[in-house]
């Protein structure tokens, strides 16, 4: 099974080398969807041995962009860009999809570093993928490729277009949640306060729920 790995970015410079290089693999296509960076993102991609497709910017154009360039591969990942796949994650998700009820699937979620209030947030993620079975787009989401068609592709939408994947995915079978952990960055928790990023985080989650309008949670979120 040819895996594409889709990573969206804007400004990585500093992190698309470790996300590419945690992807590469044999029977893996790597495509970094570049927002418009002015820094050396595409460049240093492109060292790495990943393609660059530029897009608008925006994290649900990206994805439909990268996802566009996929060529023949069945399944797609798409990964954050300061976001690492654990070892072997290519296999783990061959496994999965292997089964033919399942349309996708996320990793585990783990975040850089020591300390108490990163660990308290990982099992706050491990509560809520209990409760909802909702992987964020930090875990690694995957597709089998036929199931993203099905459901006409990357959703577009401003904001959260990784929960409206996840539920698009489940309509159209079951979701595999890997043990495995993808391990990301920390920065946006401690960019705007651990405890404050995890109750926005619950808010938007719950805002998606209730259906409030898209483009009013983006104002919302970004402020």
């Amino acid at each position: 099974m040819r895996i594409a790995v889709v990573i969206p970015a804007l400004h990585e410079a500093d992190r698309v080398r470790a996300a590419v290089r945690s992807a590469r693999g044999p029977d893996v296509d790597v495509i970094v969807a570049d927002g418009g960076s002015t820094d050396a993102t595409r460049e240093r991609a492109l060292e790495e041995g990943a393609q660059v497709v530029v897009s608008a910017p925006g994290r649900a154009r990206q994805l439909a962009a990268g996802l566009a360039e996929a060529g023949s591969a069945e399944a797609v990942l798409f990964l954050h860009a300061d976001t690492e796949l654990p070892s072997g994650w290519a296999a783990s998700i061959r496994r999965a999809l292997a089964d033919p009820s399942v349309a996708g699937g996320a990793f585990a979620f783990r975040l850089r570093g020591e300390g108490a209030a990163l660990r308290f947030i990982e099992a706050w993620v491990r509560v809520r993928l209990l409760l909802f079975r909702l992987p964020y787009g930090d875990q690694g989401i995957f597709a089998r490729r036929s199931a993203l068609a099905a459901m006409g592709g990357v959703p577009q939408v401003p904001i959260l277009e990784d929960l409206d994947l996840v539920w698009g995915l489940r309509r159209h079978g079951r979701l595999a949640l890997l043990p495995e952990p993808a391990t990301t960055s920390p920065r946006r928790y401690e960019a705007r306060g651990m405890a404050r990023t995890v109750t926005r985080n619950l808010l938007a989650l719950l805002a998606w729920r209730l259906g409030v309008d898209r483009e009013r949670l983006a104002a919302w979120y970004r402020r």
